[in-house]
């Protein structure tokens, strides 16, 4: 039989591993971490420096200068810590963007909420102007107690 082009091949059954993508993603957050410290810088100058004084001045030497096994070794954890460390800062950017459109919503609703009580003090504003008050009332009433005794004299 003849494969068709215009039709999609049968798939194989694959064999594929399982993981959790979520622990794998804490894991490599944890990872960053630690490879962003100063605690790292300094384990890592301890076991190049100690590769290296082995190899240099020991008769046991496994790796004899020009050290290609280290640099092998340190080419093949950057292989690795560099691919971690993009996946840490890209879950990172996620919770920021997430964290982000809270902020929004959250800000969008406290503008609702000032612009509604903003009208309502101005509201309330207006009807306080449109009631009598205590010393209003008084005036009239001296001006009406002034206007009487004018004309009972």
């Amino acid at each position: 039989m003849t494969e068709r082009l215009d039709q999609p091949r049968d798939l194989a059954p694959r064999v594929r591993l399982y993981y959790d993508p979520e622990a794998f993603g804490r894991l490599s957050e944890r990872i960053a971490r630690f490879l962003g410290t100063a605690r790292f810088i300094v384990y890592m100058t301890v076991f190049v420096s100690v590769w290296l004084a082995w190899n240099a001045f020991t008769p046991f030497a496994f790796d004899p200068y020009p050290f290609i096994f280290l640099t092998l070794m340190l080419s093949l954890q950057a292989s690795y810590a560099a691919p971690l460390i993009l996946l840490a800062q890209n879950r990172q950017a996620d919770r920021d963007r997430i964290q982000y459109e809270q902020d929004r919503i959250t800000a969008d609703r406290n503008q609702a909420e000032i612009e509604y009580l903003t009208r309502e003090i101005a509201g309330l504003r207006i009807a306080v102007g449109e009631v009598a008050t205590r010393d209003y009332l008084r005036a009239e009433l001296q001006r009406l107690q002034d206007e009487l005794s004018g004309r009972a004299s």
